[in-house]
C-alpha cells in the first residue's frame, strides 16, 4: 500500500486553516479533572506511580460504581489527577492498545526531572524508548503506554500548541 504523504499534508493544512482560529474563544472546560485507567494490583500501581515516577498518591476511596473496587488518585501537577480503578472479581485481561482506544498519556515534566526519572526507569529495568531527546515512552505495570515529555505545557517539540 502506497501512502500519499503530500495529500495527507495538504489535508492537514486545510484542516488547520479551517479550524485553528486566529482568535480562539475560551474553552468551556476548567481543566482535566482526571484520566482513569485500570489497575490489576493496587500496591504495585502505587509503587510504580508514587515511588518510581514521583506522582504523590492523594486519595484512595471505594469506587461508587462497583462495590469493593478502589478508586485512587495521583497528583500529576497543575490540579490534574491520574486515577485508577481495580475491579476485584472481574477478569479484565491484560491491557490492549487498540485503534479507537487510549494510545498514550503524555505528562510534562521539567528537563531536570525528566533526566532523573529517566535514570530511575533505567535503574528499575523499565523498558523505554527516547524520542527527539524530549520524550520517554514506556509502559506501566499493566501495559498502559506513558510518555514523559520535557516540553512545557502547551508546547510540542518547540512549537506552541496552546
Amino acid at each position: 500500500m502506497t501512502i500519499d504523504y503530500a495529500a495527507i499534508e495538504a489535508r492537514r493544512a486545510e484542516i488547520r486553516q479551517r479550524y485553528v482560529l486566529a482568535r480562539r474563544p475560551s474553552s468551556s472546560a476548567r481543566g482535566l479533572h482526571h484520566i482513569a485507567l485500570l489497575s490489576s494490583n493496587v500496591e504495585r500501581t502505587i509503587q510504580f506511580y508514587q515511588d518510581l515516577l514521583e506522582f504523590p498518591l492523594t486519595e484512595i476511596i471505594e469506587n461508587r460504581d462497583y462495590k469493593g473496587s478502589n478508586h485512587f488518585f495521583f497528583d500529576i501537577g497543575n490540579g490534574n489527577l491520574l486515577a485508577f480503578f481495580d475491579f476485584p472479581g472481574l477478569d479484565l485481561g491484560p491491557y490492549q492498545e487498540v485503534l479507537g482506544g487510549l494510545h498514550h498519556i503524555a505528562i510534562s515534566v521539567d528537563p531536570a526531572t525528566w533526566e532523573r526519572l529517566r535514570g530511575k526507569l533505567e535503574m528499575a529495568g523499565v523498558p523505554h524508548q527516547i524520542e527527539s531527546g524530549a520524550s520517554i515512552y514506556f509502559k506501566d505495570p499493566d501495559g498502559a503506554r506513558l510518555e514523559l515529555l520535557a516540553d512545557h505545557l502547551g508546547e510540542m517539540y518547540g512549537a506552541r500548541v496552546l
